[in-house]
C-alpha cells in the first residue's frame, strides 16, 4: 500500500511518501483508534507488518531485523544531544523497561531506539547515553539500533517508518533536529499494536500493552 501525508516538522510543511503492506498476521489488542483515516498517517498503523530493515547496535554489535525479533517491542526514534522531546520518549522506554527487570518477562520483551544522527551516535556516546538515561545494558533486552550513515538514516527513519527529522541551524550544543515524535509497539510476529504519537507517552499504557502481548 502507498501512503503519502502532509506532516508538519519545525513547522514546515514536508511531504513524505512511505511504502508498505497489510499484513495477514493476526493482532492480540484491539484495533486502535486514530484521529484521522489510518490510512492517510505516514507511519506503520495496527495490523500493519512492521517496516522491515536490518539495523546494528554499535555497542554489542549485534544486528538487529525488524521483522524477526521475535518478542514483543518497543521503537522510538532519537538522537542522543536532543534536549527536548528525546530524553522523555528515551526515558518512557527506560522506564518500562525497568518495570519488567527482573521479572519472568525480562526477556519476552525488547527496547530497540533508532537514532537518526549516526555521524554522532556512535558506539562510544551511545554507552555515554545510555548512563546517562540510567539506562540497563546488561539486561539484555535493550539495543540501540545505527543506521550506517545519514542517507540510510533518512531512508529508514523516514522513508520507511515515516518519522520527518530536520536539521536545524547549529547552536552552542551543535547543530539539532526538529522531528516527529512516535514510539510503535510491534507484537511477536512483527505486526504493528500501537503507534502513540506523542511527544510524552504514557509508561503504563506502554507497560500494560506490552504485558498483554507477552500473554
Amino acid at each position: 500500500m502507498h501512503r503519502r501525508a502532509l506532516l508538519r516538522a519545525g513547522g514546515a510543511s514536508i511531504l513524505v511518501g512511505v511504502s508498505g503492506c497489510l499484513s495477514g498476521g493476526e493482532t492480540v489488542l484491539n484495533r486502535q483508534r486514530y484521529e484521522t483515516d489510518p490510512e492517510n498517517l505516514p507511519y506503520p498503523t495496527w495490523g500493519e507488518a512492521v517496516p522491515e530493515v536490518t539495523l546494528s547496535d554499535p555497542i554489542s554489535g549485534e544486528e538487529v531485523r525488524t521483522s524477526a525479533v521475535g518478542v514483543p517491542a518497543a521503537y522510538t526514534f532519537f538522537f542522543s544531544h536532543c534536549m527536548s522531546v528525546c530524553p522523555i520518549l528515551i526515558g518512557t522506554l527506560r522506564n518500562v523497561q525497568a518495570g519488567f527487570a527482573g521479572s519472568d518477562q525480562q526477556d519476552m520483551v525488547r527496547f530497540l531506539p533508532i537514532t537518526f544522527d549516526p555521524v554522532r551516535d556512535d558506539g562510544r556516546r551511545l554507552e555515554e547515553y545510555a548512563d546517562e538515561m540510567n539506562i540497563d545494558l546488561d539486561a539484555g533486552n535493550w539495543a540501540f539500533l545505527r543506521p550506517e550513515t545519514a542517507e540510510r538514516a533518512e531512508t529508514v527513519v523516514t522513508d520507511r517508518f515515516g518519522v520527518v527529522f530536520d536539521r536545524t541551524e547549529a547552536t552552542g550544543e551543535g547543530y539539532m533536529f526538529a522531528h516527529t515524535a512516535l514510539t510503535l509497539l510491534v507484537n511477536a510476529d512483527g505486526i504493528v499494536e500501537r503507534a502513540y504519537r506523542t511527544g510524552s507517552p504514557d509508561e503504563m499504557q506502554i507497560t500494560a500493552d506490552m504485558e498483554a502481548l507477552v500473554g
